[in-house]
């Protein structure tokens, strides 16, 4: 699995020459509420398992958290089972809103 900064995936997702990645936010809804990457999907760690049928295992994925451990899990349990292009956002959102955004909250 890839790791990639808040600043590269900035940099990936104004790159309208590059295929767009899905946006996995793994976080819990209640972080969800509080703030968002736009055009993210949301799917709680704990529901990945049931629902990475919903992903495409060629698509490049982007799995994001609060700061990036949950989401590097799920991105090493993505890439056991078929998925081929998974990066994780170190930092997540928080690093998103440091880097990137600042106008984001942060909790």
């Amino acid at each position: 699995m890839q790791q990639l900064t808040a600043a590269q995936l900035k940099v990936w997702l104004d790159d309208a020459g590059r295929e767009r990645p899905v946006l996995l936010d793994v976080r819990e809804p209640w972080e969800v509420q509080i703030c968002r990457l736009p055009d993210s999907v949301h799917m709680p760690m704990r529901e990945v398992p049931a629902r990475a049928g919903e992903l495409d295992p060629q698509a490049p994925i982007v799995a994001i958290c609060h700061h990036g451990a949950r989401s590097m899990q799920v991105g090493l349990f993505l890439e056991k089972n078929g998925h081929k292009n998974v990066h994780n956002l170190v930092g997540g959102v928080d690093g998103w809103s440091r880097a990137v955004d600042p106008s984001m909250p942060v909790y």
